[in-house]
């Protein structure tokens, strides 16, 4: 079921597991966790056991996410992270380790560069005058095009979010088109629209789907326990996979809705 921020019910304090979204979500894209929320979650850790499915490398996970939480280390055993879409999965025993990783192939990664040519000449996509970083990102198990560069936000900060936010205003619609083209060309792998400027490519069948099925493979979690929380629960958005499969999803508009969720959940549990 998909419901909004308004229609969450005494019955979603009962999930034994809040599964979240990263950019967009819990954060604004390629932001830190703020005081308020990474207070707010470690709040919940004491309570529930929670995840985060997000296009986001395993590096900036920790950078951003992890190492700004405001709890005990002990309580990271409630806690399971899926970098890279789901491709990776790393939880803590003592120390974070990975479960698994799905890596593409040198030969996949090449594949997934050219496809990006052609699909660029194809659409008569122009790269912005002024870019910040690398447009195509290696993530080892996903290649990774942002559109303003991968370091936008951490050259920039706010203004940066800006600049993201006003590009996805502008461009939806080439977005869509460019992962159209890019998905001809890449016929044996999952293309998916991301976040404000992204467009993420990993293994087939690989998404947020694929993540929420894991959770239940290595947590033994039933989905009708989990509730799924994100901000592209819109058909063509990146946590739309998850709508469908017995989950209950809430949709957001992003971290001040979220901070809402997370204090129902908690108050008087």
């Amino acid at each position: 079921m998909l419901k909004s921020l308004s229609e969450i019910t005494e019955e979603d304090k009962n999930k034994k597991l809040i599964v979240f979204d990263l950019d967009g979500t819990l954060v604004e894209t390629k932001s830190s966790l703020d005081l308020e929320m990474a207070r707010l979650l470690g709040q919940l850790l004491e309570q529930k056991q929670v995840a985060v499915i997000s296009g986001t490398k395993y590096e900036i996970f920790r950078e951003n996410f992890v190492d700004k939480l405001k709890c005990s280390k002990e309580l990271f055993r409630n806690l399971f992270l899926f970098p890279v879409t789901a491709a990776s999965f790393y939880r803590h025993n003592g120390e974070w380790e990975k479960v698994y990783s799905e890596e593409l192939s040198e030969k996949e990664k090449l594949e997934i560069k050219n496809a990006f040519k052609n699909a660029f000449e194809e659409i008569g996509y122009k790269e912005p005058e002024k870019v910040y970083g690398e447009i195509i990102e290696d993530r080892g198990a996903q290649i990774t095009f942002s559109a303003l560069g991968q370091d936008v936000v951490k050259v920039l900060g706010k203004e940066g979010v800006g600049l993201k936010k006003k590009w996805r205003d502008e461009n939806q619609e080439l977005k869509l088109k460019l992962v159209e083209a890019l998905q001809k060309y890449l016929p044996n792998l999952e293309v998916r629209a991301a976040g404000y400027t992204s467009i993420d490519v990993t293994r087939k069948g690989i998404d947020k789907e694929y993540g929420i099925r894991q959770i239940k493979k290595h947590l033994g979690i039933p989905f009708s326990e989990m509730l799924f929380v994100g901000d592209a629960l819109f058909k063509g958005g990146n946590d739309y996979p998850v709508f469908g499969i017995g989950v209950d999803c809430i949709g957001v508009n992003g971290p001040e809705d979220v901070k809402k969720i997370i204090k129902f959940l908690i108050h008087s549990h």
